[in-house]
């Protein structure tokens, strides 16, 4: 599996713009390419800014090519995000997922991750 990690910040006052530019145009384009496994983002206060960091699992290099195109190490940055982050990664990092485990099908911020299964 791979992870693909990408990094940007916004002011505070367009964090909640670019929260749900993610989960209303990202992740709905994510599930349906052949491979992907799944998202987050994080969100963290820095200083007067607000940090992101996205992560996306994938099956391989192959089906991050599927998003990503010919340059899988370039950023996909679309103009509405772009209008709302301060910086952002203009390339990202791949990771070979090592281990780990995902409890949940669907982590939206109120997923119930101590639910006893």
């Amino acid at each position: 599996m791979i992870a693909r990690t990408w990094h940007a910040t916004a002011a505070p006052e367009n964090a909640d713009a670019y929260s749900g530019h993610f989960a209303s145009e990202v992740v709905p384009h994510l599930k349906d390419i052949a491979g992907q496994r799944g998202a987050l983002l994080l969100r963290r206060p820095v200083g007067d800014l607000v940090e992101f960091v996205a992560i996306t699992l994938w099956d391989s290099m192959e089906a991050v090519r599927q998003f990503a195109g010919a340059r899988p190490d370039a950023a996909k940055v679309e103009p509405q995000a772009r209008a709302v982050l301060a910086r952002f990664d203009e390339f990202v990092t791949h990771y070979e997922v090592a281990g780990g485990f995902t409890r949940d099908d669907d982590i939206n911020g109120s997923a119930p991750s101590s639910v006893t299964r």
